[in-house]
């Protein structure tokens, strides 16, 4: 998603906790990234992650997130609650944060990462699915307030993609690779590219009439059978 961005013209500021890791991916985007370290899960310091950026944010990435892989019986509300607070809680206070400004410039996109585990169920993703499922809710209903603003608000519901932690997932489990193949229309797994393009595309002027959308990028996952 940052190098296709970058590749677009976007000025990009990554935000995580872990500073070795944010200035290594500094180091391959290029002059145009800078980095800060800040953990989003801090809800009351949003506001002060906008002013040590400290220039007008345009864009915003809601793209933060934990997993968690238990079944629902087992799932902890501690558990539960920490999944929520870094998918939804942080995005909410993120989006609280820049909003005043777009809104008084009458412009920019937010842009959520939502997940296909909010599109039909899947086992032992009850937390992370139920995040996921108050994003796109949160995609609507913030659409619907902050459009005559000039701010579109749209999300992504990425499919299988290609990744490290994805093949250790299913390296020892060829049975369950072939089924998501099996219902895969497009026969294959995606790659992040096809992620970082679309976040390029929602958030352009090429999508300027686009917003409240939920856009799968799954390979036809979501409508195969």
């Amino acid at each position: 998603m940052l190098f296709r961005s970058v590749a677009a013209g976007a000025r990009v500021v990554l935000v995580g906790r872990r500073e070795k890791e944010l200035r290594d991916a500094v180091g391959q985007l290029g002059p145009q990234a800078s980095c800060v370290v800040h953990d989003v899960t801090q809800l009351a310091r949003a506001d002060e992650l906008v002013r040590t950026i400290g220039q007008p944010i345009t864009i915003l990435v809601n793209n933060a997130g934990i997993h968690l892989k238990k079944f629902a019986v087992d799932t902890t509300p501690e558990e539960f609650q920490a999944v929520l607070t870094t998918h939804v809680l942080a995005a909410h206070a993120l989006n609280r944060a820049v909003l005043p400004g777009m809104i008084e410039r009458r412009h920019g996109s937010i842009l959520f990462t939502a997940s296909m585990a909010a599109l039909f169920g899947i086992p032992q993703v009850v937390a992370y699915s139920a995040a996921k499922s108050a994003m796109i809710g949160m995609v609507r209903t913030l659409a619907t307030e902050v459009s005559p603003h000039g701010i579109r608000v749209n999300a992504i519901a990425p499919g299988w993609i290609e990744s490290d932690m994805m093949r250790r997932a299913l390296q020892a489990d060829p049975a369950r690779q072939q089924k998501i193949l099996g219902r895969t229309p497009l026969g294959k797994f995606g790659e992040a590219d096809d992620i970082g393009w679309a976040a390029v595309y929602l958030s352009s002027p090429a999508a300027k009439f686009l917003t409240g959308v939920v856009l799968p990028v799954d390979g036809g996952v979501s409508i195969g059978f």
